[in-house]
């Protein structure tokens, strides 16, 4: 090993990098990592790539990521450190030249309904800001602008009148309920008021107040005013102005916001400093009133979610391309409900309504008039009111459940905000608007914004991080997303690029960036603007070090890092540390073989032909633009298209809830679409694979997983040491008591809990690291131990049972999917996204035949997968397929659609641009469709 290492120090040493320029990692052991040294060159783009489980994550998020959070950690108090996620030291010798750092992985990290693509990148918090700052208030009555009319308001006005005016400040005379004439008299005489302005038919006269508190009842006219001041109009100077704003000041905080100004016994002019018109009361512009997550500007109906619990149109009127004579609407089907359609039948001439017109052709107007009824039938909301009167009997209760479900909120029309803040805009727009807009077209409004000076000066801070953020956004290959769209319906990539965004906005330098397969999620034709982001975060001075497979960021990075020579305990070493060029001619990298052409993932000779088959007919979810869609069955199909086009709105929410449902299982709520037919009798079982962990706990292991572990259980129960000390098969177990190791809990260490420094993971004492008790460790299989036999690789273990049929066939499955180099008993938490799902898909593989025919579908199952595995994937894939299973894959990756028996592509662009089905076929009919980005990168 040492040699290896010392070889490519040279490599480094002969492009001269000096050791200011470079982080230096040495003796790295984390996870498999054998002793490894390596020097990152700063500043550049940096690709670190090698098969699934080389040692990838443990190099870059384990190791360097861990060194440089923990670093930044240590210097803060530690009284702070005490409340931080407790940092572990990574094992290393040490790390030179390192400096802060950010890692952005491909985890959807937000699950709350709340999150918005507008929350996680910060536009939304910077339009609540513009909002709240140059938002100008309109009336929903007359559309008028609202004023608060200010002091200086009333200042100037004065000061503008012809010269010698006389000019009264008046306000209005009020009586308190619970005080009558007199006592009000005597309160304004001890604020220091001395006189009482009265206007009659004849004019207006002065009362002494002095002289009214002398009568038994004062008897006052109806209208009757307080006077503040007087004074006559001149050449004011400074100190007037004082003293007649005083006056306004002391009239407006007297009347709770009103003033009036009587000129020359005249006219009477109104000033008040509330914030109303038309008679209604507005709230005052400010950046909270904006945000849905406070209950100050929450819809208070949905409480800022957006949605409530009601009448689901879409499950109302299911199919929209039948018109109301059809039957378009279900809940007036039946003789006894069909009286409303009836009814509506007749009057329609009366208003003009298309009876005939398909739903989906109706205008706004017409559509809405279905629900709101008018004078001449009661509309759908009134019929569901009837139905909620009756519910106490059994059939009208069922009626409602079968139309209730989740409906846009109807006070604020999915805007989360109360109606107060949407009175608010800028530029003739509200907030709620704005976030509807796709990023693409908010950019443009934005570019075409046009603000007084005033206004601009206020904004101009704020203009440029929304519009750095959106350019971003953009140039991450986003611009479909709409800033309302909710987090947890994202895609891993997208949630990534999305921290990315956010992550760029703050425009750090020096830093050190650390991505993990940015490029997931991304069609071919969006890679090389992801790249430019990257290459923009180097220029700046940082240093970008991202875990990738794909060719496009190889050829474009600084320098390579190739891990391997192959996974688990037979990986973790740097086989290759240079440039693109040198990695293309170097023997011993797996991945300049691939690079270079030497090796290849070769497509199949021919393809299977399609004989049965699932269609989905009319479907509209999102930016689906009503296609009709053919899944063939018991064969390999892909479905692609760009980033947004339509794909996991196709499969992962209309196909796989639609066909969950069908066999009576739990599943979200299906996509909208007309119908599903075909061979849907023949799949017995839908199974959903993705990358998501498959074990929560430390003790989770692969061969617990497959059910394998069982097996072995059993057999080092029927040994002869066994018999004779009454173990049974829960003695060999580390998960309940009994054989397994007192102390430490069948974990093998201890945990010494260091209030503001890493925890110590001792090994446990009682043990040594072995997890079970010595009396259980004697009984041998082989010469080997229950833990010895953990201790081996799958492939190691393949050997070593081959007599044993039973713990064979459940362990072989495991090395079929590539994953021969994991040990039976490592910790379920150190695979990778790529390996656990191949774990998952082994389990299936398992169990062979028995459980009839699965449809499987896989969501990018390339991630975190090298040119090496994906081979191993499909030799997978048709292994389930030769079960007689079928597969469906989303997938952007060019090697997995060449080897597919059929390709669906979505397109052509993402976002309102997509959803239309560009082809469907064998592989290479794509080529030849012109709109097609997919047949051009094939």
């Amino acid at each position: 090993m040492g040699t290896k290492v010392k070889k490519q120090e040279t490599v480094i040493d002969q492009q001269a990098v000096s050791p200011q320029d470079q982080i230096y990692i040495k003796g790295a052991r984390v996870h498999n990592l054998k002793n490894v040294s390596v020097g990152i060159p700063r500043s550049k783009l940096v690709v670190v790539t090698g098969v699934s489980g080389s040692g990838k994550s443990s190099l870059t998020m384990d190791t360097l990521y861990a060194e440089g959070q923990r670093r930044y950690a240590e210097s803060l108090s530690s009284y702070a450190r005490q409340f931080l996620m407790r940092m572990n030291k990574p094992d290393v010798d040490y790390i030179k030249g390192i400096c802060p750092a950010i890692a952005i992985e491909q985890k959807v990290i937000t699950r709350t309904p709340r999150s918005t693509v507008g929350s996680m990148t910060e536009i939304y918090d910077y339009l609540r800001l513009l909002y709240g700052r140059i938002g100008k208030t309109y009336s929903p009555i007359s559309g008028g602008l609202v004023k608060k009319q200010e002091v200086s308001d009333v200042v100037d006005y004065i000061c503008a009148l012809t010269t010698g005016a006389k000019v009264q400040l008046l306000v209005p005379f009020r009586k308190h309920a619970k005080r009558d004439a007199k006592e009000e008299l005597n309160i304004l005489l001890q604020k220091g008021f001395s006189r009482l302005y009265a206007t009659g038919k004849s004019g207006g006269s002065l009362l002494r107040i002095e002289e009214l508190l002398e009568e038994k009842k004062p008897a006052l006219p109806e209208t009757t005013y307080v006077l503040i001041d007087r004074l006559v109009v001149k050449d004011f100077d400074e100190e007037d102005k004082h003293r007649i704003a005083d006056s306004v000041q002391t009239a407006f905080y007297e009347s709770e916001g009103d003033c009036y100004l009587e000129i020359d016994g005249k006219e009477l002019v109104h000033f008040a400093n509330r914030f109303e018109l038309d008679g209604l009361t507005f709230e005052e512009p400010v950046p909270n009133l904006f945000s849905f997550n406070n209950p100050f500007g929450a819809c208070p109906t949905c409480e800022g979610f957006g949605q409530v619990l009601g009448i689901d149109a879409d499950l109302v009127i299911p199919d929209k391309r039948l018109s109301v004579f059809e039957g378009a609407i279900a809940a007036w089907r039946g003789e006894k409900m069909g009286e409303y359609k009836e009814a509506l039948i007749k009057a329609a001439r009366k208003f003009g309504f298309p009876v005939h017109k398909p739903v989906s052709e109706l205008t706004e107007e017409q559509y809405k008039v279905l629900w709101t009824g008018n004078e001449h039938f009661y509309g759908l909301n009134e019929f569901f009111k009837m139905v909620e009167q009756n519910l106490y009997k059994v059939q009208y209760r069922v009626l409602q459940a079968r139309y209730r479900g989740r409906t846009v909120c109807p006070d604020c029309g999915g805007g989360r905000l109360r109606k107060e803040a949407l009175y608010i805009k800028v530029a003739d727009r509200n907030i709620a608007q704005l976030v509807d807009l796709p990023v693409q077209d908010l950019q443009t409004w934005f570019a075409n914004l046009q603000l007084n000076e005033y206004d601009q000066q206020v904004a101009k801070r704020i203009l440029i991080e929304i519009n750095h953020r959106l350019k971003t956004l953009l140039d991450v290959g986003l611009g479909y997303l709409t800033l309302n769209r909710v987090a947890n319906t994202l895609s891993g990539g997208e949630s990534q690029r999305i921290q990315l965004t956010r992550t760029l906005g703050s425009n750090l330098t020096n830093s050190l960036y650390i991505l993990d397969e940015p490029s997931i999620g991304l069609h071919a034709r969006d890679t090389h603007r992801l790249i430019q982001v990257l290459k923009d975060l180097r220029n700046l001075g940082n240093t970008v070090v991202v875990v990738e497979h794909d060719e496009q960021m190889m050829q474009e990075a600084d320098f390579i890092i190739d891990m391997g020579p192959l996974a688990s305990h037979l990986g973790g070493e740097v086989t290759f540390a240079g440039t693109y060029d040198q990695i293309l001619i170097d023997s011993k990298s797996l991945t300049g073989k691939y690079l270079s052409g030497a090796m290849f993932i070769e497509p199949p000779a021919k393809t299977r032909k399609k004989k049965k088959s699932i269609t989905l007919e009319g479907c509209r979810q999102h930016n689906l633009k009503n296609v009709d869609v053919d899944f063939p069955l018991n064969l390999l199909c892909v479905v692609s298209g760009v980033s947004g086009s339509g794909k996991t709105t196709l499969v992962k929410q209309i196909l796989y809830p639609a066909l969950m449902k069908l066999k009576g299982e739990f599943a979200d709520r299906v996509g909208q679409h007309r119908s599903m037919k075909g061979d849907m009798d023949s799949v017995t079982q839908i199974e959903m694979v993705d990358q998501n962990p498959i074990g929560k706990s430390s003790r989770s292991n692969p061969v617990t997983y497959i059910k394998a572990y069982d097996e072995i259980r059993d057999l080092y129960s029927k040994q002869p040491l066994s018999k004779m000390r009454g173990f049974q098969p829960k003695h060999f177990s580390f998960n309940v008591d009994g054989g397994r190791c007192d102390a430490c809990k069948g974990e093998g260490e201890v945990i010494v809990e260091m209030q503001f420094l890493a925890d110590v993971h001792l090994v446990c004492e009682s043990c040594g690291g072995k997890r079970f008790k010595e009396e259980v460790l004697e009984v041998h299989y082989k010469g080997k131990s229950i833990f010895d036999v953990l201790e081996m690789s799958v492939d190691e273990s393949l050997e070593f049972f081959k007599e044993e049929k039973d713990v064979c066939n459940k362990i072989r499955p495991l090395s079929d999917v590539g994953l021969g180099y994991v040990k039976l008993g490592q910790s379920s938490d150190t695979l990778s996204g790529g390996e656990a799902q191949r774990v998952k898909l082994a389990s299936f593989l398992g169990k062979g035949k028995a459980q009839g025919h699965i449809l499987f579908i896989f969501d990018e199952p390339t991630t975190g997968l090298h040119f090496h595995d994906i081979k191993k994937l499909l030799a997978s894939f048709n292994a389930l397929i030769d079960q007689g299973h079928s597969v469906i894959v989303i997938e952007h990756n060019l090697d997995v659609i060449r080897s597919a028996d059929w390709v669906i592509d979505l397109g052509p662009e993402g976002g309102a641009g997509g959803g239309t089905l560009l082809y469907a076929g064998v592989p290479e009919g794509l080529k030849n469709v012109k709109e097609s980005y997919t047949g051009k990168f094939l």
